[in-house]
């Protein structure tokens, strides 16, 4: 009998939302301050802080970094079971979690007067055995949309526990 991380009650969370926010509208002066901080000590590219219209962010720009216009994200009980618990149900009690990469997809660039709406859902469980046992891969995917429902970014982050 083969045992299995993966519960049939956490199969059926595969696809549901986690949390959901909307930045306020990016202001010229979010992007302008957002590039002088991750090109210092040097100037940002001019791009970046130029007076063009409109001002076109960066890859890396995070509309959320200094606060939400609206949130729905539930507070979670702890790391290793804060996905599951988020969403109701109990999760399986690993003492340990490690970061198992991210990747993002690009879409459309965020510009001055966009307003950002971030979907994070629980994209799937994968499981494999490792030196330390059972591994129960977790992968979320975070989706941004601008205010014309352009896809602006997608995030995977995927969790390890074990």
């Amino acid at each position: 009998m083969t045992t299995t991380l993966i519960t049939d009650e956490m199969l059926s969370l595969v696809g549901r939302e986690l949390g959901r926010r909307v930045s306020h509208a990016v202001a010229p002066s979010d992007i302008r301050r957002w590039a002088i901080a991750v090109y210092w000590p040097e100037p940002p590219p001019a791009r970046f802080v130029a007076p063009s219209t409109p001002l076109i962010a960066s890859e890396d720009f995070n509309p959320f970094a200094w606060s939400v216009a609206w949130s729905s994200h539930p507070p979670t009980a702890s790391l290793t079971d804060g996905m599951e618990s988020a969403l109701g149900i109990a999760g399986p009690s690993l003492p340990h979690i490690l970061n198992g990469g991210m990747q993002t997809e690009y879409g459309a660039p965020i510009r001055a007067g966009d307003t950002i709406t971030s979907l994070n859902v629980l994209a799937e469980y994968r499981e494999r055995v490792g030196q330390h046992g059972s591994m129960l891969f977790t992968v979320t995917e975070d989706t941004w949309t601008n205010q014309h429902d352009q896809h602006v970014k997608t995030h995977r982050v995927t969790t390890i526990r074990y």
